[in-house]
């Protein structure tokens, strides 16, 4: 921060195992990329080059090179994986990942069915080499996975070796622990939370009021991913109550009593 405020929540600070941001990068620039990590690069913990773009993006050693000289763990969208697994070709993936300077890397079947057991299996195997995040939940509308499935496939993913597990939204923010108008599916990550621990899982809000659901809910330091490069400090600002959004969860009863703005009744 610039200045010293009063009734700030303590950030944790990087290296952290929660608080976590994680943020997308659909197809930056290098310049572009240089901007955001000029302002952002104490607050983004996670890079992920989305879904596919990797392996079409000019210039990517470079970019990769640009986000890990400033501390920043960078992985490819699970999808990639998903890309080369259905084509039997891991080994090539693995290479890529490998020629790419690498540590991170995601498991995940969003787009595809992978049995679970041979998911944990991929996980355990790679985990031994590489940090591994493994995402739970369809990128599919209309495919519902119950809550008891939901937690098993957390807790054996984690089992297995995950060091977080994603729960899906896709970048559209309408799916898996979202309802489709993209509203949270609390009863869903209620039922999560009772069987996985917070800090465990990495929650994908792409959209602001989801953004703002899980922090008022859990507090600044919630693990989020799937953030726009442009919408990093927007949710810094969201996790300190420096956006109206937020503004009084920090403050004393005594000193936001009454100040409250509240919507005008309807006498009539």
């Amino acid at each position: 921060m610039n200045t010293s405020l009063s009734y700030v929540p303590e950030r944790t600070s990087k290296p952290r195992n929660s608080g976590l941001t994680m943020v997308m990068d659909k197809g930056l620039s290098l310049r572009q990329t240089e901007d955001v990590i000029s302002l952002n690069a104490d607050r983004i913990d996670l890079l992920k080059l989305g879904f596919g773009t990797s392996i079409i993006t000019p210039g990517i050693k470079d970019k990769v090179k640009i986000y890990q000289d400033a501390g920043i763990e960078v992985y490819c969208g699970g999808t990639l994986f998903e890309a080369f697994f259905i084509r039997r070709s891991l080994d090539d993936y693995l290479k890529f990942i490998d020629d790419l300077g690498l540590n991170c890397l995601e498991v995940s079947d969003g787009s595809m069915v992978i049995e679970e057991d041979e998911k944990c299996e991929i996980i355990h195997k790679l985990s031994k080499n590489y940090k591994v995040l493994s995402e739970v939940g369809s990128k599919e509308a209309g495919i519902l996975i119950s809550p008891s499935k939901w937690t098993s496939m957390m807790r054996k993913e984690l089992e297995a070796g995950s060091w977080k597990v994603i729960a899906e939204a896709r970048e559209s923010g309408n799916v898996g622990i979202y309802r489709p108008n993209g509203s949270a599916h609390t009863a869903l990550i209620r039922k999560i939370l009772a069987k996985v621990a917070l800090e465990d899982i990495l929650w994908e809000a792409p959209k602001k009021a989801q953004q703002v659901w899980f922090i008022q809910q859990f507090g600044a330091n919630v693990n989020l991913g799937n953030i726009g490069p442009w919408d990093i400090i927007p949710l810094e600002a969201l996790r300190l109550g420096l956006r109206g959004d937020t503004f009084f969860d920090h403050l004393p009863v005594s000193m936001a009593k009454g100040l409250r703005q509240e919507p005008d009744s309807d006498d009539e």
